[in-house]
């Protein structure tokens, strides 16, 4: 059935003839399902085998998230998948919660219990409640299957109607997708942030993950907002409450940098030097371009274009750094012929504040030859432009 929501079925999964069918699975080919469908209903209930099936899905979905050895112990439903936290993340946002102090955290909205699994991991007990019976199982027997139940206690409620008032924090993880797919507007999260903000200023401690997309002015005065992101890409933004009001702040995983507003100026716009750094989206998000200009002693190639240009090659965990060897106005028929003259074969394109499409340049411009190069479609003081270079990394690193 592909997902958890007949209690039955899932009742029967956790039985041994289920935990049998499942270990089965774990390495099946979805592309031959229909075969191993036919194959086990020989000896196993048709009900039982579709939804075993569908559990065997949602895992090998889940190693992305959680890793191979968690995700073929755990259960999930098609939304806990989709909308739990990367493992990494949680385990970062669940240290930090224990450098504080806390020790046991309300944990509204859990899902599967991604949050829950990482808080207990890091010696938290915590409190994981969820509106949907089918949710609250599956957070119930990951628990079990990962050796958690003593410091997870699990239950089904609605999340407005919990005292949080004897935990020492709370976090709070509301939904942000609905029906049409992602919600935009916080106040359309399931609970709407305001609730969230509200029962984040009755703890002493309070993380609440919001879209990485909120808007600025949406953060509350008294909350610090930190911006993440897991191998280059943007995972989520955080409120945490009990820290430092009113900081920004980007971290950076799996390597732990954090960089730290400090309330920066716009940067000046310089001409395009030897280097170019692209921040990282985490850096981006929090607005904190200015802060890495500054560590590079670099400018902006343009105003609206988080791009830093820089002579110097200086080592940044914020940034990716390209040596920029040709600037040249966009044209597609110059550009053809300069990666033909250099027999450019394998070729990056990125782009900023281009409309061009990556896949349209390869097509056009059909790359061949032995060398490499990355191109950059962007703007140059509101000029479309094209920036033809390559990775570029300090001396001694390879």
């Amino acid at each position: 059935m592909g997902r958890v929501t007949d209690l039955a079925s899932f009742a029967a999964l956790l039985a041994p003839e289920g935990q049998t069918l499942l270990a089965a699975l774990r390495d099946y080919d979805p592309a031959r399902e229909l075969a191993v469908a036919s194959r086990l209903r020989r000896d196993h209930p048709a009900e039982l085998v579709t939804a075993a099936l569908g559990q065997a899905r949602l895992r090998q979905r889940a190693v992305a998230k959680f890793g191979a050895e968690d995700a073929y112990r755990m259960y999930f439903t098609p939304n806990g998948v989709e909308q739990s936290t990367r493992a990494s993340v949680g385990a970062y946002r669940a240290a930090r919660m224990k450098a504080l102090g806390v020790g046991s955290v309300a944990d509204l909205c859990s899902g599967i219990g991604g949050d829950a699994i990482a808080l207990a991991r890091a010696g938290i007990s915590v409190l994981a409640v969820d509106r949907d019976p089918p949710t609250v199982e599956a957070v119930r027997a990951n628990a079990d299957a990962l050796g958690l139940s003593g410091l997870i206690e699990v239950r089904c409620a609605d999340v407005t109607e919990i005292d949080t008032s004897p935990y020492d924090a709370v976090f709070a993880d509301p939904a942000r997708r609905g029906g049409r797919g992602r919600i935009f507007d916080p106040e359309a999260y399931s609970p709407p942030l305001s609730w969230a903000v509200e029962a984040a200023r009755k703890a002493p401690h309070a993380a609440l993950k919001v879209a990485p997309g909120i808007p600025h002015e949406a953060v509350p005065a008294e909350a610090e907002a930190e911006w993440i992101s897991d191998g280059g890409d943007v995972k989520e933004a955080v409120l945490w409450f009990g820290t430092e009001p009113g900081a920004r702040r980007a971290t950076l995983l799996p390597s732990g940098a954090t960089l730290a507003g400090r309330g920066l100026p716009d940067p000046a716009v310089r001409p395009v030097g030897r280097y170019l750094y692209e921040p990282d989206g985490a850096v981006i998000r929090a607005h904190l371009v200015a802060e890495v200009a500054e560590e590079l002693d670099g400018g902006l190639i343009d105003g609206t274009i988080a791009y830093v240009t820089s002579d110097a090659l200086v080592p940044t965990p914020y940034a990716a750094a390209y040596e920029i060897t040709d600037e040249l106005p966009f044209n597609l028929k110059k550009l053809k012929a300069l990666l033909r003259e250099r027999e450019v074969g394998t070729l990056t394109v990125k782009k900023r504040g281009s409309a061009v499409e990556p896949e349209e340049i390869r097509r056009k411009v059909k790359p061949k030859g032995p060398n490499a190069a990355t191109v950059l479609l962007t703007r140059v003081a509101g000029a479309p432009t094209m920036l033809i270079g390559r990775p570029a990394r300090p001396a001694g690193v390879e």
